[in-house]
């Protein structure tokens, strides 16, 4: 408490009334700072590994602010001393979010549209470097900069097997064939459910992306990997922005690429689920 004490009256000029802890997962301490006039979060980083993490958040947010979802206004950010800091606007919660409002948001979110998949730079997916290299194919940009990428490095961790690469690579062969072409559009990248939040009144809120522009159903396959949303979302959805159908039977292909991450990250217990994919493809 008493560094951020001395990073708001150094960097903001103001002392803090009170410092209250929130959720802030598994890579930056977060902290709602209540000050004379207003209220702020503060997200504190002390690791050397994660440079530049909060200016790639400010940019994922600045970009994701083009859509209608509520989005946090990122201010400062910068070092003080051994720690990395940003400043954003509170935004008070609630615990009824207003699924189809969600739908209708993300549909708009995904018609933001972008000359070439990936992004001018690069950013991270939790506390992974997250390569966004420009590709005009759906399936360049996801064969050559999220699977093979990632399953290069599970291996040289010892997490994943030489004969399981092989596996992505024949699957990789199949992504014309498995996903529907489509047009880039910007995606939030790393939409699970403790990245969607909802306002007192209900309204969806987005933080902590890990944005590019990229396939649509990129953010349903996140979504829906570790919990389920409400069919009324889905369906305002593709009021607005229709889906090919058979989303259902190729999701598990889109989340290869969140289990890949988790896999690096947190280990073995997610090798299952990946191999039970591969072996449904290849």
């Amino acid at each position: 408490m008493k560094e951020i004490i001395q990073i708001c009256e150094d960097k903001i000029n103001v002392s803090p009334k009170k410092i209250i802890p929130l959720n802030g997962g598994d890579i930056n301490q977060v902290f709602k700072v209540e000050l004379n006039n207003q209220n702020l979060v503060i997200k504190l980083n002390k690791s050397k590994d994660l440079t530049q993490l909060f200016e790639k958040e400010k940019k994922g947010l600045e970009l994701l602010s083009q859509s209608n979802f509520i989005i946090p206004k990122p201010h400062l950010y910068g070092t003080y001393k051994s720690c990395d800091y940003m400043f954003m606007d509170y935004i008070e919660t609630g615990r009824n979010l207003n699924w189809g409002d969600f739908g209708e948001k993300l549909a708009q979110l995904h018609q933001i549209k972008g000359k070439h998949f990936g992004l001018d730079h690069d950013n991270y997916i939790g506390s992974l470097m997250q390569v966004n290299e420009q590709c005009n194919e759906w399936s360049d940009f996801y064969t050559n900069h999220r699977l093979l990428a990632l399953t290069a490095k599970a291996r040289d961790q010892g997490v994943f097997e030489r004969k399981h690469c092989l596996f992505v690579e024949k699957l990789c062969q199949k992504l014309n064939e498995l996903i529907p072409a489509c047009d880039p559009s910007l995606i939030h990248g790393d939409l699970w459910s403790g990245n969607l939040l909802a306002d007192k009144s209900g309204q969806p809120v987005l933080i902590d992306p890990a944005v590019y522009y990229g396939h649509p159903e990129m953010d349903w396959a996140m979504l829906s990997l570790f919990g389920k949303y409400p069919e009324e979302a889905m369906i305002n959805y593709q009021n607005i922005k229709p889906l090919e159908k058979g989303l259902g039977e190729r999701i598990d292909i889109h989340q290869l690429y969140p289990l890949l991450v988790h896999l690096i990250l947190f280990g073995r217990g997610y090798l299952s689920g990946i191999l039970s994919t591969l072996k449904k493809y290849t």
